[in-house]
C-alpha cells in the first residue's frame, strides 16, 4: 500500500468511495469489540475500566494520526525507513487518489480507513495489563508508541518506499524517494506486522516490566461479553482485511471468504484441541479459536486461496493454544493473550502467507506477483522471516525503553486491590 508523488483525480461517487468508507466504520466497531472482549475476560470490578482503555485509545489515536501519524506512516516522500510530514493535519489530502496505494478512492477515505487499523493496534497492547496499568500513563504510552512503533513499522510494510515491501530492492532506493520502487518484497495485506506482531510484542513488553497481577486465577466475570465482542471483531475482520484491497473488487471479496473460513477453522480447532487435553468444550475456547485464525490470515488474506485458509486456521488455533499453555511455564502474565494471539499468531500468519501466496489472487485486481513456496518463489519466506524478526524486535525494544522511561516519571503500576 501506498503513494508516490503524483495526484490523480477520482470520481467521488464511486462504489469504492463508499465501500471503504463503510470499511472505516465497521472496522471501528472492532473497537468496543475489543472492550467487550476484553471486559468479559475481567474481574468484575474491572471490566468498565477496560472499556474505557480501548475508547481512550482510540480517541488518542485519532488525534496523532490527524496531527501526524498518517503522515509518517504514508507518506509520498519518504526514504526507506520513515515517512515525513507533507502530510501533517491531512492539510494535502482530498479527492485526489493516492497512486500506488489506493488509485480508486480520495485519499481522505483512505486516511479514515487506516486510522481504523491505528487505533485498534494501540488498544490490543491493553490485553497484556488488564488490571495493574494506570489510566493517564498508558495513554501517553500510547501516543508515544503509535508515533515510534506503528507509524514506523507501517510505512516499512505498506509505503511505496518502505524497506520491507521493497526487500528485494532496497540498495537502489538509498533512501531517495525520487527513485522508483520494484514493490517485491513482503507480503502483508491487512496488518499482520504493523497490527498484531507489533502490538503482540509491545504487549509483551508491557507485561514483563509492569509484573503480575495480584489475582492471576480469576474468574471471567462474563462469558456473554466475550462473546458479543468476539461477534463483533468477527464481524469488523470482514473490512479489516476486505476494505484493505482499497477498492470494491473481487479480491476484497476473496479476503471476506478467506478471512471467515480462517476463523471458523481456528475455532474448532482450538475446542479440539482444548477437548483432548482437557475433555472440555468451552465458549471461551471457541472464541478464542476464531480470533486467532482471524488474526494467522490477516497478513495473507489477499493473498491465499480459499483452501489455504483453512490450513491457516488450523495452524492457527493450535499454535497460538500452545503459546497460551507455554506462557506459564515462563511466568509472566500475558493476562488475555496479547502476545500469544495477536503476536505469535501474526508471525506465524507472516510465514504461512510466503508459503500460500498465489499469483492468480492478486490477479483478481490486477496486481502482479511472484507468489510463495508453493509457486517456487523460495525467496518470498526470506522476505517474510526478516521483516516479521525485525517488526517484533523492534516493537519489543522500544515498548521496552517508551515504557521504562514512564515508568521512571509518573510509574505505570495501578495499586493492588
Amino acid at each position: 500500500m501506498m503513494a508516490n508523488a503524483t495526484a490523480a483525480p477520482v470520481d467521488l461517487g464511486s462504489p469504492s468511495t463508499g465501500f471503504i468508507t463503510l470499511s472505516a466504520a465497521l472496522v471501528f466497531l472492532m473497537m468496543p469489540g475489543l472492550g467487550l472482549f476484553y471486559s468479559g475476560l475481567s474481574r468484575y470490578n474491572n471490566a468498565l475500566s477496560l472499556i474505557m482503555l480501548c475508547m481512550m485509545a482510540m480517541a488518542v489515536v485519532t488525534l496523532q494520526f490527524f496531527l501526524f501519524g498518517f503522515s509518517l506512516a504514508f507518506s509520498e516522500t519518504g526514504g526507506p525507513f520513515i515517512g515525513d510530514f507533507y502530510n501533517g493535519a491531512l492539510n494535502t489530502l482530498g479527492s485526489h487518489a493516492l497512486v500506488n496505494t489506493a488509485p480508486q478512492i480520495p485519499s481522505i477515505a483512505f486516511m479514515l480507513y487506516q486510522m481504523q487499523f491505528a487505533t485498534i493496534a494501540a488498544a490490543l497492547i491493553f490485553g497484556s495489563v488488564p488490571e495493574r496499568t494506570r489510566f493517564l500513563p498508558a495513554m501517553v504510552f500510547v501516543f508515544i508508541w503509535t508515533t515510534l512503533v506503528y507509524d514506523i513499522v507501517a510505512y516499512w510494510s505498506w509505503a511505496d518506499h518502505g524497506w520491507i515491501r521493497n526487500f528485494a530492492c532496497i540498495p537502489m532506493l538509498r533512501g531517495d524517494s525520487s527513485v522508483t520502487p520494484c514493490l517485491e518484497g513482503g507480503y502483508d495485506y491487512a496488518g499482520g506486522g504493523p497490527v498484531h506482531i507489533a502490538s503482540g510484542f509491545s504487549g509483551l513488553a508491557y507485561c514483563l516490566l509492569i509484573g503480575k497481577r495480584k489475582h492471576i486465577h480469576v474468574e471471567h466475570h462474563s462469558v456473554v461479553n466475550v462473546f458479543l465482542g468476539t461477534g463483533l471483531l468477527w464481524t469488523g475482520w470482514f473490512a479489516f482485511n476486505g476494505g484493505s484491497a482499497g477498492a470494491a473488487n473481487t479480491r476484497a471479496a476473496m479476503a471476506g471468504v478467506v478471512t471467515t473460513i480462517s476463523a471458523a477453522a481456528g475455532a474448532i480447532t482450538w475446542v479440539g484441541f482444548d477437548y483432548i487435553f482437557t475433555k472440555k468444550m468451552s465458549a471461551l475456547g471457541f472464541c478464542s479459536g476464531a480470533l486467532a485464525g482471524l488474526v494467522a490470515i490477516t497478513p495473507g488474506a489477499g493473498f491465499v486461496a480459499p483452501w489455504a485458509a483453512i490450513i491457516f486456521g488450523f495452524a492457527g488455533g493450535i499454535f497460538c493454544n500452545v503459546w497460551c499453555r507455554l506462557k506459564r511455564r515462563f511466568s509472566f502474565d500475558d493476562s488475555f493473550d496479547a502476545w500469544s494471539v495477536h503476536g505469535t499468531g501474526g508471525f506465524l500468519g507472516s510465514i504461512l502467507t510466503g508459503i500460500f501466496a498465489q499469483k492468480w489472487v492478486g490477479e483478481l485486481d490486477g496486481t502482479v506477483l511472484k507468489g510463495g513456496w508453493i509457486e517456487w518463489h523460495w525467496m518470498q519466506m526470506v522476505y517474510q522471516l526478516v521483516g516479521s524478526i525485525v517488526i517484533a524486535v523492534w516493537s519489543f525494544v522500544v515498548s521496552l525503553v517508551i515504557l521504562f522511561v514512564i515508568n521512571r516519571i509518573p510509574g505505570l503500576s495501578s495499586p493492588p486491590d
